[in-house]
């Protein structure tokens, strides 16, 4: 029989490519993982890997067997689910929750679970969408709060269960002072962004573009928080989702974009493990978390 553990490790070497981001993962030293995963090749009694540079990659028999380690991960969840459902444990509920949503709804779902579930832990980090939902089916998280800005629809995976949060406003951010009333105004201006390859940064730039210019982005900023410091500043203009004001009055002057546009906030999780109760609390405290 094939030990699930040392599965888990193929199946973490088929998403993350090397042993030492494996090791890096599963917080195992990479000379634990290269002798479990030797010892997996022995079980199977065929080659599952060769040498790729210093490295290894997957052989035919080995990506095979990395399929079935998925399905059998997915098993062992699904059954504990089944059992957490007859008698609740106090496994934790692992999230990955971006930025905006850490500041404007974790605190006050929080507040919710504390009345609600008392017992249940909830651990949580700070994570880019894009890196959440890689983590989630990789199992570093169990649930993830991650957007979808208009326009742009994320790849609908078999493997996730996604439930809508509720839709953020993105609003034109200036300095207090500025006078300018509209996008195609701004093109001699500097602008702030998120970096390259988020979603965030994909729209913005196309809304420049459609307004007739590209824009000039001094600023590459993930951390909103300084986007705005520098928007209020008189720094940059840039392009704000309503979350990242909370309860706060705005920094800047907010102008309203044609056609009103919205981000969508959801959260994922695996399928397997969806209908875990912990995890069904967390989606619902979040839900009733979200500014109305």
């Amino acid at each position: 029989m094939f030990e699930l553990r040392r599965l888990r490790m193929l199946h973490e070497l088929a998403l993350r490519g090397t042993l030492a981001a494996v090791a890096d993962a599963l917080a195992y030293s990479p000379s634990t993982i290269s002798q479990q995963l030797a010892l997996l090749e022995r079980e199977a009694g065929v080659s599952l890997f060769e040498p790729d540079g210093r490295g290894v990659r997957l052989t035919a028999q080995g990506r095979l067997l990395a399929a079935h380690a998925e399905r059998a991960i997915e098993l062992d969840e699904a059954a504990r689910v089944e059992l957490e459902r007859l008698v609740p444990s106090a496994t934790p509920v692992r999230v990955a929750v971006m930025q905006t949503a850490a500041q404007a709804i974790l605190g006050p779902a929080l507040s919710l679970l504390a009345g609600s579930d008392p017992d249940l832990r909830v651990d949580v980090a700070e994570v880019p969408p894009e890196e959440g939902l890689f983590e989630l089916s990789a199992r570093r998280f169990d649930l993830v709060v991650a957007e979808q800005y208009p326009g742009s629809a994320r790849a609908h995976r078999a493997d996730l269960d996604r439930e809508v949060i509720g839709h953020d406003p993105i609003r034109l951010a200036l300095p207090p002072d500025e006078t300018i009333a509209s996008l195609a105004d701004l093109r001699d201006h500097a602008w702030v962004m998120e970096p390259r390859g988020t979603a965030a940064r994909s729209w913005a730039l196309d809304q420049c573009r459609a307004a007739g210019f590209e824009p000039d982005v001094r600023f590459e900023i993930a951390d909103l928080t300084v986007q705005v410091s520098l928007i209020a500043a008189g720094r940059a203009v840039g392009l704000l989702p309503d979350l990242v004001w909370g309860d706060a009055p705005p920094r800047a002057r907010l102008v309203d974009l044609p056609q009103a546009p919205t981000r969508e906030l959801f959260t994922a999780a695996r399928r397997s493990a969806a209908a875990r109760p912990g995890i069904v609390h967390v989606r619902d405290a979040l839900r009733r978390a979200f500014p109305a």
